[in-house]
């Protein structure tokens, strides 16, 4: 029996790794300069560990079994979604979560950090259309509407 893909979303939630539980508890209630963040969010097809979708951006954390072809393509369907994604190995969370907190926050200001495992999505950047007037919207109401 397969199951339909917001059950799966909801099972992944309930069966968070540690680095998944660390990341949220950092993430949620738009800890991070005010972006809202779900977890285990279904897009399409595929389930992602972390959206901002004001934001058009998928935040995966990666076990020792990621860096084949199905990511790859994943990726690339993400992309063409108008999705950017960042990716981060498992570790690199657990050792290093204020690390890993400011190179999304650094792609959510639009500036990556280097060396990231960043891929851009669409042509609006990684926003996607709705995205970047979303995200205008919310920058503009955190500044005060100027």
């Amino acid at each position: 029996m397969r199951l339909n893909i917001a059950t799966r979303a909801r099972q992944l939630r309930k069966a968070g790794t540690d680095a998944e539980n660390q990341l949220w508890y950092a993430l949620r209630n738009r800890a991070l300069g005010g972006h809202k963040f779900v977890r285990q969010a279904a897009i399409g097809s595929f389930v992602a560990d972390f959206c901002c979708r004001e934001a058009g951006l998928v935040v995966e954390l990666d076990g020792g079994q990621h860096e084949g072809a199905s990511d790859a393509a994943r990726t690339a369907w993400l992309n063409g979604q108008g999705y950017g994604v960042l990716r981060f190995w498992n570790n690199d969370v657990t050792q290093n979560r204020d690390g890993v907190l400011e190179a999304i926050a650094s792609v959510l200001a639009g500036a990556p950090l280097e060396d990231l495992r960043f891929w851009p999505g669409g042509a609006a950047g990684g926003r996607g259309v709705r995205g970047m007037a979303a995200a205008r919207a919310a920058q503009a109401a955190r500044r005060g509407g100027d």
